[in-house]
């Protein structure tokens, strides 16, 4: 993300369903993030995340099903990052810059989930239609999914 404007672009793309499906990659999602937390923060709760992701998903022909579509705790645990981190930053540093160092972070890989989870818990139907707690490492921000 070289800006701002190009993060916001993105998360209005979900909103309203106009983004196309190739570009809901991994960095978007952190960078969809990083905006609703910032600047929609009601947006935030699981029950909202689960409705417009699941949402955005039916739109671009994704099917939300016990294998695919919607993950509950990935979504809900990528959140608790996303805010930990964006608190790190402070309220001044722009989101552009926020979005690279949660990047450059071993948080902002895709396979962070697995210091915490083993992959057949985190991928259990279980875990993808709501939370399920880490089965190997608690997580360091705790706090952050309390919030959520």
């Amino acid at each position: 993300m070289t800006d701002d404007r190009s993060i916001e672009r993105l998360a209005y793309g979900i909103l309203d369903h106009s983004l196309p499906r190739a570009e809901w990659t991994h960095a978007a999602h952190f960078a969809v993030s990083l905006w609703l937390l910032r600047h929609r923060r009601e947006r935030t709760t699981p029950a909202a995340m689960r409705m417009f992701i699941t949402g955005y998903n039916e739109a671009t022909g994704t099917a939300n099903t016990d294998s695919g579509g919607y993950h509950h705790t990935i979504t809900v645990a990528s959140m608790a990052v996303a805010d930990a981190h964006l608190r790190g930053c402070g309220p001044d540093m722009p989101l552009h810059r926020v979005f690279d160092t949660l990047m450059a972070s071993r948080l902002g890989r895709s396979d962070w989930l697995l210091d915490h989870w083993r992959r057949d818990t985190l991928f259990a139907v279980a875990a993808r239609r709501g939370w399920v707690e880490p089965d190997l490492a608690p997580l360091p921000f705790r706090k952050g999914i309390d919030r959520m």
